[in-house]
């Protein structure tokens, strides 16, 4: 039988007038009982935030009581256990590339001379492989596309050491001839629960993060420390982690993504944005680059879009919106890499999935929210939200909407089409060029702040 679990794998087809149509709403997010109606946030949460860059992710953990008062006035019962207003105007995701709207990012870009765009694009795609063993699809993604990051994925039982020669020999590739010989991001998914990637000697059984949700802020700081530490010591620099989503609907566990498996914080402001933040600092401590995922909140959708198309919030809105202010204090905090929800807000932009969406990317996050670090997808290669384009088209949409970091995780022979298409777009597109070189001297800063950088 088919592994229904989630993954890290979640517009109509670009033609003629349809383009322009919303997606059909095949399954909605169920707006909160009036009971429950949101409450307006604290002039602090509701105002532009610019990022502390560098700043110690306990500031969120420490400001998590004045949070509190944002949320929700009922913690909805946990999900069972198992394996503000609308942005005026509306935009397509076929649209030009918009203007960036944040600070240029810190690598200089002196860092580029001399690249190829081939290279560059290189840079902005994450693909897959099995954490047991190479995939030859992700080995030619690296050797003839240039691809500088790769995702370990699938359920390992391995352990520390074999993954460690598994990610040795596959960075190993990355020479002046493959990607200028800049060391790769290496992330997999280590959220705990059902989400955990790798397990085995070397690697600690990481509770879920509704388990989580119970610790102290400092025990989960310490814990994750410790998690942390065993991902560095496999070589792996990044984890597509914690789940930052806020689940405050009623029946938590009809939030198919998220609820329904545990892996959420929970359903208050504060409790989700504390623990988010600790989860986060224990394992930017260990030399791991954390992730905050998905943005703009995936906790009220009923279905995945790993495995359903048409998945559909009708209820985040772009101001006083307690979802969006978990990212907001997590940003102000320090976070360094945001991963977008594949998801159609129809109160943000109906016409697209947020990851397709200027209006969710680069307006909200990097306009509203003040974000400067990398963006990157969910998983753009098997998302069955996602297969009415070609591969290349989404790329293409993707970094055209303001993401950075195209993740092609679940299937890794998709990583060589999306990269011709960039190169191809990019080519006749003087804008989506630059957009291409400014996301990637974005990972190219991000890999500078990882230890032995």
């Amino acid at each position: 039988m088919e592994d229904r679990r989630p993954t890290t794998a979640g517009d109509p087809p670009p033609t003629g007038a349809r383009r322009q149509q919303p997606i059909p709403a095949r399954s909605t997010a169920s707006a909160p009982p009036a009971s429950s109606a949101h409450p307006p946030l604290s002039p602090t949460s509701t105002r532009p935030l610019r990022p502390s860059r560098r700043r110690a992710v306990t500031a969120a953990v420490l400001g998590a009581t004045a949070l509190v008062g944002c949320s929700r006035g009922t913690t909805p019962a946990a999900a069972p256990a198992a394996s503000s207003s609308a942005p005026p105007g509306a935009s397509t995701a076929s649209s030009g590339s918009p203007d960036p709207t944040g600070p240029a990012p810190s690598a200089s870009p002196d860092r580029l001379a001399g690249w190829s765009l081939e290279e560059m694009v290189g840079q902005l795609v994450m693909v897959g492989t099995d954490a047991d063993q190479l995939s030859p699809a992700a080995t030619d993604a690296v050797s003839t596309h240039h691809v500088g990051s790769i995702f370990l994925a699938g359920r390992s039982q391995v352990g520390s050491q074999a993954v460690a020669e598994t990610v040795a020999a596959l960075t190993g590739s990355a020479t002046t001839g493959t990607t200028g010989s800049t060391p790769m991001l290496v992330a997999t998914d280590q959220e705990g629960g059902e989400v955990q990637v790798l397990s085995g000697p070397g690697f600690s059984a990481i509770p879920s993060a509704r388990d989580q949700a119970g610790l102290t802020a400092e025990d989960l700081r310490s814990q994750a420390l410790a998690w942390g530490q065993e991902l560095a010591a496999s070589g792996v620099t990044m984890n597509l982690a914690p789940v930052a989503d806020l689940v405050d609907i009623a029946s938590p566990a009809s939030n198919e993504p998220i609820g329904r498996w545990g892996r959420g914080y929970g359903g208050d402001a504060g409790t989700v944005t504390a623990q988010a933040a600790a989860f986060a600092e224990g394992m930017r401590a260990a030399g791991v680059v954390p992730t905050c995922k998905h943005f703009p909140g995936l906790g009220r959708v009923t279905a995945n879009t790993d495995t359903a198309s048409g998945v559909t919030d009708t209820v985040t809105t772009r101001t006083q919106d307690e979802a969006v202010s978990v990212f907001a204090g997590l940003i102000d905090a320090g976070a360094e890499v945001i991963m977008m929800s594949s998801a159609v807000y129809t109160l943000l932009d109906d016409t697209a999935p947020a990851v397709f969406s200027p209006v969710v990317v680069t307006e909200m996050l990097r306009g509203d929210l003040g974000f400067t670090g990398v963006v990157i997808t969910d998983d753009l290669s098997a998302a069955a939200q996602l297969q009415e384009w070609e591969p290349g088209q989404r790329a293409v949409q993707a970094v055209r909407a303001g993401c950075d970091l195209v993740l092609a995780s679940a299937d890794a022979a998709v990583a060589a089409p999306m990269a011709q298409a960039l190169v191809a777009a990019a080519q006749s597109d003087p804008v989506l060029a630059a957009r291409v070189e400014e996301s990637a001297l974005r990972v190219l800063a991000l890999k500078d702040s990882l230890p032995g950088a």
